[in-house]
């Protein structure tokens, strides 16, 4: 009898069916806003901004410069910049204040190298490396410029394709970076264990694998096919090769530098307070995701996804549950499509503080996330910005920044709106 009733439950919960993670996108913004955004100055398709410790900030602009600037909005141009292909998504992208800045000055960027192999144009995400150097000009200005920049990590095998990825997060003992490395519109690269693309890496400050990787010290196959970006997940099965890239000396160690697969357009993560690492992802129609990033783990690009293809056609939803694949802490279908993750910490909103605020461009937003301490999150506001917001980032006096995406877009302070 107990043999029965034991089977007998268990039958019944492999009847359950599976349980869709939640679907946040189509959350209602809130009636009115906590807060003023006060516009400080604009910029030319701006990506990202960093923070110096003295208050100023570092600013990229999608088609090439990188700028100082005041907290008053006084932009000066940041000289040496390294040259990047600008077209669609590709260009100058991120910035990043490294954890030995005080010691070293250095500072870390991502853009999309421009590049020929195999007589292919293209450009390849590039990571460098270099010192913020400041110097004064004619007027007693300070003039900053990049000095012995190296590019510290690159993905060899160019070509075609935007969705870079091109975030960078610190861990929280400051000894390691990880990068984010989008799949580059190719689909099937992300589940391929020998490129890059569609990737989390972690990765030491110079670069290079890291210690104690999920597969530390293995190596890859010393060449893979490169395709062109396909139609759809479907034609990206039997996608023809348009050349092939060769590991510089026959050595590949993607396979050494992976910390997760199965990402699509990874265009953000921040370490939370807890020393969780969360990632915010493009789907392509529906299919946002904020992840919850652990070692070894297989986000399911391009098997699965809450979505379906730019063309209609179908993609399988994660909830069909294939072995080996984690799921989304949140999506969203309709997308917000998400510009960055930022986890607030300050004294001007200190309800938020633990926080994540993450930016939308479609959705034209600012979403605050909660974290249950257990690996949960849900959206708890949604405030209607009126613009597509690319970036948001927390200063160090507690403001929030954020970057408008437009030819003409804004830089605006947010604070806390006066008590009436």
């Amino acid at each position: 009898m107990k043999t029965f009733v034991k089977s007998a439950f268990v039958l019944a919960l492999a009847a359950i069916p599976a349980t869709a993670q939640p679907n946040m996108g189509d959350q209602k913004p809130e009636s009115a806003l906590p807060f003023v955004m006060n516009q400080v100055t604009t910029f030319n398709l701006p990506w990202r901004m960093a923070f110096l410790p003295d208050g100023r900030m570092l600013v990229t602009e999608k088609v090439g410069p990188i700028w100082l600037v005041t907290d008053k909005g006084m932009k000066t141009a940041v000289l040496n910049v390294p040259a990047a292909q600008y077209s669609n998504q590709n260009g100058m992208l991120g910035i990043y204040v490294s954890p030995t800045y005080a010691a070293d000055q250095s500072v870390y960027l991502t853009y999309s190298e421009p590049g020929t192999l195999g007589g292919i144009a293209g450009s390849s995400l590039a990571l460098a490396k270099a010192k913020l150097a400041f110097s004064k000009n004619a007027n007693n200005q300070d003039v900053a410029s990049l000095e012995n920049l190296q590019v510290i990590w690159r993905d060899g095998a160019r070509g075609r394709g935007g969705q870079f990825g091109a975030a960078v997060a610190f861990s929280p003992d400051n000894k390691f970076l990880f990068l984010s490395v989008g799949e580059r519109q190719r689909f099937t690269p992300a589940q391929d264990p020998n490129q890059p693309l569609g990737k989390i890496l972690r990765l030491t400050l110079d670069g290079k694998p890291a210690p104690g990787n999920p597969n530390a010290g293995k190596m890859g196959a010393p060449s893979v096919g490169i395709i062109n970006p396909p139609a759809d997940t479907e034609a990206a099965k039997t996608a023809p090769i348009a050349y092939t890239y060769n590991f510089p000396n026959g050595q590949n160690f993607t396979p050494s530098e992976t910390w997760t697969s199965g990402h699509r357009t990874p265009y953000a993560m921040a370490f939370g307070p807890d020393g969780r690492l969360w990632e915010v992802e493009h789907g392509p129609r529906g299919g946002d995701e904020l992840n919850l990033i652990e070692p070894g783990k297989n986000y399911g690009w391009p098997n699965v996804a809450y979505a379906t293809n730019y063309n209609g056609k179908p993609i399988p939803s994660h909830d069909t549950n294939p072995a080996g694949i984690t799921k989304p802490v949140i999506y969203w279908n309709p997308v917000i499509a998400v510009g960055n993750i930022a986890f607030y910490k300050g004294n001007m909103f200190p309800q938020w503080n633990g926080s994540a605020l993450v930016s939308g461009m479609v959705s034209r937003s600012l979403t605050r996330i909660t974290f249950d301490g257990k690996g949960g999150a849900k959206a708890a506001e949604r405030f209607d910005m009126g613009k597509r917001i690319r970036d948001v980032a927390v200063a160090p006096d507690g403001a929030i920044w954020l970057l408008e995406d437009s030819s003409t877009g804004g830089m605006f302070r947010v604070t806390p709106k006066p008590a009436q």
